[in-house]
């Protein structure tokens, strides 16, 4: 992705792999900034194409503003340009969603990634979010990214709804978590190439890249970038069988950060590889020893082993 004074050119398509972060605290709750720093950095100079902040492994829900607005300065300092950064900046009112954007940018952040408005979705409609997105890609300085999280927000934008939000000139792409294979194929279809698609997980990006999508922001990322950039190179190059074989190696552990143990079990696992990952944030509870343990096997299972972090 091309870059203009440190920043993605406007228009530009978002793809490659990406990592949605972890946001590190502290044993007592407060933010872990050098921790973070640190496991940005060694993501700076791994393989990944680029990282995202406060997405929903960033834990943002649970982050006030001022916690959110420090993250995103950390971590845009910590990357220093190295990567592609994308910031979730989505909120309930599209003016916080406005205002967290603009913020993003003043930082330095080259994408906004924003989730869909869900607390009042019975009363939300085609219009409502069609609405919330053109003022939000109006007012951003930075392209904007929808976010569909079916699994946490219970709102799934159709096809149609995408296809008619991608319209806006500074609206460049989808992450989709729902690993629906035909859907994704339908808002490729719908969006067309000039519109970037990116897979929710590592566990469909090998078929999400067979159908067009420019690549994945997958929680796997954290603990086995390389890994997870590997299987796009792979499938791009059409090495398919290579590809197919790698794609089954990391459903256990990709189902260990994500679906089985969620964000308590990609701390873990971070811990595990040697990075920093610490405690959850509460309301979230940190794994039983019994659970740890598992993840801990799954990834030795996976050959996902120690990482050098400087």
């Amino acid at each position: 992705m091309e870059r203009s004074n440190g920043q993605v050119a406007m228009g530009t398509i978002p793809g490659g792999v990406l990592a949605p972060v972890a946001t590190t605290f502290a044993a007592d709750g407060e933010l872990d900034l050098d921790a973070f720093r640190a496991n940005l950095d060694w993501y700076a100079r791994s393989r990944l194409d680029g990282v995202v902040l406060l997405g929903s492994n960033g834990e943002f829900a649970l982050l006030d503003p001022a916690e959110k607005e420090a993250t995103i300065e950390a971590g845009i300092e910590a990357v220093g340009g190295r990567k592609t950064v994308m910031v979730g900046t989505g909120a309930e009112s599209t003016r916080a969603t406005i205002a967290l954007t603009r913020r993003a940018a003043a930082a330095g952040a080259d994408f906004a990634l924003v989730v869909t408005p869900h607390y009042y979705s019975p009363r939300y409609d085609h219009a409502a979010y069609l609405a919330h997105y053109e003022a939000v890609a109006d007012a951003s300085p930075i392209p904007v990214i929808i976010y569909v999280m079916a699994a946490y927000t219970g709102v799934d934008l159709a096809p149609a709804l995408v296809a008619d939000i991608a319209r806006h000139p500074n609206v460049v792409g989808i992450k989709d978590s729902g690993g629906n294979a035909p859907r994704v194929a339908e808002v490729i279809a719908r969006c067309g190439p000039d519109f970037g698609v990116l897979a929710g997980s590592a566990s469909f990006l090998y078929p999400a890249l067979c159908l067009g999508a420019t690549g994945g922001i997958v929680a796997l990322g954290n603990i086995a970038p390389d890994l997870c950039a590997d299987l796009q190179h792979l499938t791009l190059a059409g090495d398919h069988a290579a590809a197919r074989v790698l794609q089954l190696r990391l459903i256990a552990p990709n189902a260990a950060v994500t679906s089985r143990f969620g964000v308590p079990g990609l701390k873990v696992a971070l811990d595990a590889v040697g990075l920093r990952g610490g405690p959850p944030r509460l309301p979230h509870q940190p794994l039983g020893e019994r659970d740890a343990d598992e993840v801990r096997r799954t990834l030795r299972e996976a050959e996902i082993g120690a990482v050098a972090v400087g």
